[in-house]
């Protein structure tokens, strides 16, 4: 069985040593900080620049994501777990602000920080992987913050990345 498949279930480790579960535990400084868990936790079609021997997806790996219920509520998880991070929470009908947004928001939505690049590989994962739905909401809130906030940092190169890669995962 695959790798990546093997993390995802919870039965094996990533490249460092870090099962899936000890990872969604550690603290928002760890996950700030961290820089080689995301490429893990929300997996690409494409290679990463920052940690080369991180899994990519694969028609396979696709396929049993989109197939395993497990896989899905372990990428849910994983996509909740980063919500909270930014200060959001997903309310089953959308992403709204959380009520720790004014604390969390400094770190990511006033300025441009590498936490773009995690975002369009989060709407990227979920889209390739079967959580379409989530993707879509988070996209919509994404730019209902940017719209509505008038502290909001990020740039209009990361509006459009984020935008591109809810239409093509």
């Amino acid at each position: 069985m695959n790798h990546l498949i093997l993390f995802y279930i919870g039965s094996h480790p990533d490249s460092r040593g870090r099962l899936l579960a000890e990872i969604l535990e550690q603290d928002d400084y760890w996950l700030e900080v961290t820089h080689d868990y995301i490429q893990w936790l929300f997996p690409n079609k494409e290679k990463s620049r920052v940690t080369p021997g991180a899994p990519t997806i694969t028609k396979e790996i696709q396929e049993e994501f989109l197939n395993d219920e497990i896989l899905q509520q372990h990428l849910k998880a994983s996509f909740n777990r980063m919500l909270a991070f930014y200060g959001l929470v997903d309310t089953g009908s959308g992403i709204k602000k959380s009520e720790n947004w004014e604390r969390k928001k400094s770190n990511w939505f006033v300025k441009d920080t590498h936490n773009n690049l995690r975002i369009t590989r989060i709407l990227k994962s979920l889209r390739s992987l079967g959580l379409e739905t989530e993707a879509i909401k988070f996209h919509e809130a994404l730019v209902e913050l940017a719209e509505t906030e008038k502290d909001c940092g990020i740039g209009e190169a990361a509006q459009r990345f984020w935008a591109e890669a809810v239409k093509n995962a």
